[in-house]
């Protein structure tokens, strides 16, 4: 039985690079999504490539209920999760005195109830075995408050808050703990704008930086991984 990465959000994007970088390396994955055709397509993609087993639910994590949804189906595999990378969210662009209203509620949802319920929900099997590696996708926007960032840069300062507070909890329980907090990446968040791809960080860097960092003895954890296109933030 081979290791566990599970990746929230992995249908496309960084989650995908990620879920691709850990089943190359010969991980089974699992991953969540509000669309089940988009995961039964990345199932049967992952499953032919990397030969691995693929694991999908159909959840919406911006809820208790659908991270109770996920988290319960992986409790049911019965098997140990060695990495946890909480990369579920949403990106809406907008300023806090003139966004519409719920656009806060929905953000914090997305991008910050989703990872604390999620790791609450599997945390205590890795607890148990005092292993593990607890990845949680900040952003540049979690330490850089941005024009249109609105309600997205507050949900990430949040997440960054989060993940500290898991760091300092989880220390002594021998689980890592890395906020992760990338500049500008091609994803389908910047489709509308007119900027080359050369301009953008691209999602397998991110992947790549992420499975470094879980590769390093369980002596050393990097708490903070802050990477941004060479020329800088868009």
């Amino acid at each position: 039985m081979g290791k566990l990465a599970v990746v929230t959000g992995g249908t496309k994007g960084i989650g995908k690079a990620i879920l691709e970088k850990f089943a190359a390396s010969g991980f089974d994955v699992a991953t969540c999504s509000r669309k089940e055709t988009e995961l039964m397509s990345l199932r049967k993609e992952l499953e032919s490539r990397f030969g691995i087993q693929v694991f999908t639910c159909a959840a919406d994590l911006s809820t208790p209920e659908g991270a109770y949804r996920f988290t319960s189906q992986l409790l049911e595999l019965k098997r140990p999760i060695d990495v946890l990378v909480n990369n579920a969210g949403y990106f809406t662009p907008g300023q806090v005195t003139t966004e519409s209203g719920g656009v806060l509620e929905n953000m914090i949802g997305a991008n910050l109830y989703s990872a604390y319920h999620t790791t609450r929900g599997l945390v205590h099997d890795m607890k148990a075995r005092r292993q593990g590696h607890i990845f949680n996708m900040c952003s540049i926007a979690s330490i850089k408050a941005y024009p249109n960032g609105g309600s997205y840069a507050i949900s990430k300062f949040a997440l960054l808050g989060f993940t500290k507070v898991l760091r300092e909890e989880l220390k002594e329980e021998g689980i890592r703990v890395t906020a992760v907090l990338p500049g500008a990446t091609r994803t389908s968040s910047w489709d509308a704008v007119p900027l080359p791809e050369e301009r953008f960080m691209k999602p397998e860097d991110v992947a790549d930086a992420i499975y470094g960092a879980y590769s390093l003895s369980p002596r050393s954890v990097v708490e903070e991984i802050l990477i941004r296109p060479q020329l800088g933030d868009i």
